[in-house]
């Protein structure tokens, strides 16, 4: 008999004594973003970021007591300044965060965004062990294809002899796990880092492998800050000439997390040629510029659409406004991608049009874009300092 509850992980957390051993985690209302996957318990206490060294044991404390359950799997315990104390209640339909289920003591949470002009500048980031250069595909808004984009570029890096490592920052939409083929969970390895799953002979994470496909990312921007970080900085990378991080369309806490924690080394804007979609382009792209982080280009994508049968071009959603907008801008245009239904069936079922087709036109115009934007890296270096963040 599966005796796996939220009421029964319930019942084992009223076990468990509040930070200052003043009443339980449950009646002081800490215990959150309950979820139960098969044999599988995730959730988070909420706590003052400032303790969370301090209260390491009584999360280790908490996962224990869930691990009492009989037919219980993996137990993922996390702690979170997402809410106030007394105001965290629990739900089925939030996710987890990355993990803490071994034995590692949870990070600090990052920095607060700075409510000042010039807060943090001048301060060098802390780049990320074993890996070179790290850049952002980043769209204004969703539908553009920026997914697909940058694991079409990211792997004809790889094509083109660079060891790539891919971060699914789309917290809220994560769609590396699909695009790549890729199923499973990351492992623990040594000093309490996760290791990568592999695609096509490149290093991804993703929060898809943590969660189900279809569960909803019902998270507050505390936890997703948390999120991005654990999966840059609590993964075993290893050496990687380029890790190439699939953002979040828009431009929120995602993309200043981005800006505040690693030195990126620049930012490549997807868009299509549709004037609203340039508008948010235009926006992003600014927003990158606001933090102090190059933007590497422009790509084009959905730029025209050639008739298989009779090879005619029809711009469905106009042509060339991209390249018009970087003309504009004064940043480099990294090339234009049709429309393509090859590209859309290909993607669906994880067989990259780089690495399934490397012969097809649109394999060779995204490993061109991959070259153009490994010239922008080397051309703009690895090295600045934090950003200075303006808030209007």
């Amino acid at each position: 008999m599966n005796n796996l509850s939220q009421d029964r992980v319930l019942e084992q957390l009223n076990k468990v004594r509040g930070p200052d051993l003043d009443g339980d985690l449950v009646s002081l209302g800490l215990v959150s973003q309950i979820v139960i996957s098969g044999a599988d318990v995730m959730f988070s206490v909420t706590i003052d970021p400032a303790r969370a060294a301090e209260l390491e044991p009584m999360r280790q404390m908490a996962q224990k007591a869930v691990e009492k359950i009989d037919g219980v799997g993996k137990v993922t315990v996390v702690l979170t300044a997402d809410a106030a104390a007394g105001q965290a209640r629990p739900t089925a339909s939030a996710a987890p965060q990355v993990h803490h289920s071994t034995g590692k003591k949870a990070s600090p949470p990052p920095p607060p965004m700075p409510g000042m002009p010039g807060a943090g500048a001048g301060k060098q980031i802390d780049g990320v062990p074993g890996v070179r250069h790290i850049i952002a595909v980043a769209s204004g808004k969703g539908g553009v294809g920026k997914s697909t984009t940058a694991c079409n570029v990211a792997l004809g890096m790889a094509a083109n002899g660079a060891k790539i490592g891919i971060l699914d920052a789309d917290i809220y939409g994560p769609s590396m796990p699909r695009l790549l083929g890729i199923t499973g969970r990351p492992q623990a390895s040594g000093g309490g880092l996760l290791k990568p799953l592999e695609g096509y002979g490149v290093k991804v994470m993703s929060m898809g492998f943590l969660v189900e496909e279809d569960t909803p990312m019902i998270w507050r921007g505390p936890m997703v800050i948390s999120a991005i970080t654990q999966m840059l900085r609590e993964v075993d990378w290893g050496e990687l000439d380029v890790l190439v991080v699939d953002m979040p369309p828009g431009t929120g806490d995602a993309q200043l997390t981005m800006a505040q924690q690693v030195p990126l080394a620049g930012a490549v804007i997807v868009s299509t040629p549709q004037d609203l979609a340039l508008i948010d382009a235009r926006k992003g792209l600014n927003m990158f510029r606001k933090v102090n982080v190059p933007v590497l280009g422009i790509v084009e994508n959905m730029s025209y659409f050639a008739c298989p049968k009779c090879g005619e071009h029809s711009n469905i959603f106009g042509h060339g406004g991209a390249r018009d907008e970087a003309e504009k801008l004064g940043v480099p245009f990294l090339g234009e991608v049709p429309l393509d239904m090859v590209v859309r069936e290909r993607s669906d079922s994880g067989q990259p049009v780089v690495v399934t087709a490397p012969d097809s036109q649109h394999a060779g115009i995204y490993r061109d874009i991959a070259k153009a934007v490994m010239s922008e890296i080397e051309r703009e270096g690895t090295i600045r300092s934090a950003p200075k963040i303006v808030m209007e």
